[in-house]
């Protein structure tokens, strides 16, 4: 094959390559906001496309086949090193996440507002439920044994000693969680 067209081949290739370098010249500019290791093999897979490209236009312009031989080994030699320095960088984060999990794990996470939003529904809904059934016996009652604002006045006394005795509740576990943490 001659290598015009050798070279205009490598072009088109290096175009339609863009789905894997566009995204990775995104990864090495984005910096400290990625880890080292994907900006290491975004960093490979530029100079693998650079390679691609450096090589079209050599053999546009050159007639043997030294210079794409020796572009295209440097060029594979490079990406490759890079590869092989973001596995092992990918692979040193890997157990450095694994290390943060494990000390994550052996400290139990302390009981706190959970808690309190637990013990506060529960009361509450007790509470609640004991109103309802309050005022469901009393006007379900023979008529004329109990008068008739009792039906609205005990569930409603009923629904708000629930609710002070569950935010007290939920107050002490918030404020002793606070405390112990």
């Amino acid at each position: 094959m001659a290598q015009p067209a050798l070279a205009l081949g490598t072009a088109l290739l290096t175009l339609s390559g863009s789905v894997w370098y566009l995204p990775a010249l995104a990864e090495v500019r984005a910096g400290a906001d990625r880890p080292d290791s994907r900006r290491s093999a975004a960093a490979a897979c530029l100079s693998g496309w650079a390679t691609v490209a450096c090589l079209a236009a050599v053999l546009l312009l050159t007639e043997t086949w030294r210079l794409p031989a020796a572009l295209a080994a440097a060029g594979t030699a490079l990406t490759a090193a890079l590869r092989i320095r973001a596995a092992l960088r990918a692979r040193r984060e890997a157990r450095e996440a694994a290390r943060h999990w494990a000390e994550l794990r052996r400290h139990p996470p302390r009981r706190g507002t959970h808690d309190a939003r637990t013990r506060f529904a529960v009361l509450l809904g007790a509470g609640l439920a004991a109103a309802a059934a309050t005022a469901i016996l009393l006007a379900a009652g023979a008529p004329g044994t109990w008068p008739g604002w009792t039906v609205a006045v005990v569930p409603a006394l009923l629904t708000a000693a629930a609710l002070a005795l569950a935010s007290g509740r939920a107050r002490t576990a918030r404020r002793h969680a606070t405390r112990t943490g």
